[in-house]
């Protein structure tokens, strides 16, 4: 968290929490949600201010509730996610990085949902990887030493007879897919998609 947040918090700590105003979309980009966006239900207008996208993934954080929020000065601006709290990238150097800039270089499950959505967990992050690197994350499942072919996987996914899971390679350990249901991602992970004040 940046020194000017803590101070701020310090100085004012009694500001309202803030809701529905930032979201996550399911490609990392951080969205700003203003009250016609609210009403009708739409992800927002997405954020191209380099130094604010780099204060808010600095001052990401959540509380014991499983809110995500963005600690903007002494207020929490609580985040709606359309998947998961960190969206996840190929990176040619690194192998994955999360949306905020930060490694993603303990995973230690992978799984898949019904659509075909692959969630890394590495401790206490979540993260579903950007749609746009899934081709090419899907061409390195295997099982027993060989690619999968799609319709081998479609197979597995739909719970077919054949019940090996493909394994993905990640920092030379072969991690087992594991099958998810999408709409209990949240519970499963302990996030809330969409944050509301805690009575």
């Amino acid at each position: 968290m940046d020194d000017i947040v803590k101070q701020a918090m310090a100085k004012w700590p009694n500001v309202p929490h803030c809701y529905g105003w930032l979201g996550l979309d399911a490609r990392g980009h951080w969205r700003m949600r203003d009250e016609r966006a609210q009403h009708l239900d739409l992800p927002g207008d997405k954020l191209a201010h380099e130094a604010l996208i780099g204060f808010i993934n600095r001052n990401y954080l959540h509380d014991d509730e499983g809110r995500w929020y963005f600690q903007n000065g002494p207020q929490r601006v609580y985040v709606n996610l359309e998947a998961t709290p960190f969206i996840a990238r190929t990176d040619p150097a690194h192998g994955f990085v999360l949306h905020t800039g930060a490694l993603l270089d303990r995973i230690n499950a992978v799984a898949m949902t019904e659509a075909g959505e692959l969630i890394f967990q590495a401790g206490d992050t979540v993260a579903q990887l950007d749609d746009r690197d899934a081709a090419q994350v899907l061409a390195l499942l295997e099982k027993d030493g060989r690619p999968v072919p799609d319709e081998a996987l479609l197979a597995w996914l739909e719970g077919g007879a054949d019940d090996a899971a493909p394994t993905l390679p990640v920092n030379g350990r072969l991690l087992t897919l594991a099958r998810t249901d999408r709409a209990g991602l949240a519970d499963r992970f302990g996030f809330q998609r969409t944050p509301t004040m805690v009575a």
